[in-house]
């Protein structure tokens, strides 16, 4: 199965479809990534956070893939935001994953309310490693509007992605509103809503038509909307499963009625961005 290439602003391009590793043990992230390797993912969505970049780099090195044939994302953890930080930070990371340079390198979150509400500085630093050419592309994760806007307008440099929650039950559309104005590509995560998708009748209803599981049908409405959607699991068949959703289509029809399960504020499987501000 063929995964599409979006473009991004800076001239590359991103599979639409990758694997993300949020809450894959340590110990079992090489093999984790392995199999996703073999089932065909070519994308890899990793972060400081997840604790398993050290498991990243290791099924890479063993795939024997080239690299131009991978594409990695790595993520700042949140207790690294102040520019010192953030610059040995992303060489860790880099060592962690046994890489010269990463795809693409984002801020977790923004954290507004640590560091005195200072996330550009932090976004400067990432400029700094894209410049170095530690990382190709860079991006930001749960940046809300406001958020976005600024760092923007402070430094004129526009983040190719905003990776955010987005699921039929929370679309988050005015964030996805915002990052179409900008030019950014939203990237979903959480996309099957932590697993609630798989229970909801319509969902099942519209899988029962195509012929699909609602997993497959809500990835594909991810995908018909146009955004970068990042499923997770740990079992083979399922990884493939998650891949095979680029031979069919949902009619308007359907694309509309999983837009209408949505519950707004009181969708969110995760914390607000507004008010996050965990530091492990």
């Amino acid at each position: 199965m063929t995964v599409p290439t979006l473009a991004l602003h800076d001239g590359t391009s991103i599979p639409q479809l990758g694997f993300g590793v949020f809450q894959v043990p340590p110990p079992e992230a090489a093999a984790t990534v392995t199999a996703a390797l073999e089932a065909g993912y070519r994308h890899i969505d990793t972060a400081q956070m997840y604790g398993n970049e050290a498991g990243v780099g290791e099924a890479i090195r063993a795939s024997g893939l080239d690299r131009d044939d991978l594409y990695v994302t790595t993520k700042l953890n949140n207790g690294f935001h102040r520019p010192d930080d953030a610059r040995r930070e992303i060489d860790a990371s880099l060592q962690r994953l046994g890489l010269d340079q990463v795809d693409l390198f984002l801020i977790h979150w923004p954290l507004p309310t640590r560091y005195d509400g200072d996330f550009v500085q932090t976004w400067r630093a990432l400029i700094e490693a894209q410049e170095a050419g530690k990382t190709r592309s860079i991006g930001v994760s749960n940046f809300q509007p406001a958020h976005l806007d600024r760092i923007v307008e402070e430094t004129g440099v526009v983040p190719v992605v905003n990776q955010v929650e987005v699921h039929p039950f929370f679309t988050n559309e005015e964030v996805r509103a915002a990052n179409r104005r900008h030019g950014v590509l939203t990237e979903a995560w959480s996309p099957i809503a932590k697993g609630k998708v798989v229970d909801d009748p319509t969902i099942g209803e519209i899988a029962s038509r195509v012929g699909r599981t609602p997993a497959q049908v809500t990835l594909r409405w991810h995908v018909q909307r146009g955004d970068i959607v990042f499923p997770k699991s740990m079992n083979p068949e399922r990884m493939r499963q998650n891949l095979e959703i680029f031979d069919f289509e949902l009619d308007a029809a359907q694309v509309s009625a999983l837009a209408g399960l949505d519950q707004g504020e009181a969708g969110r499987t995760g914390p607000n961005p507004d008010t996050f501000d965990w530091i492990p």
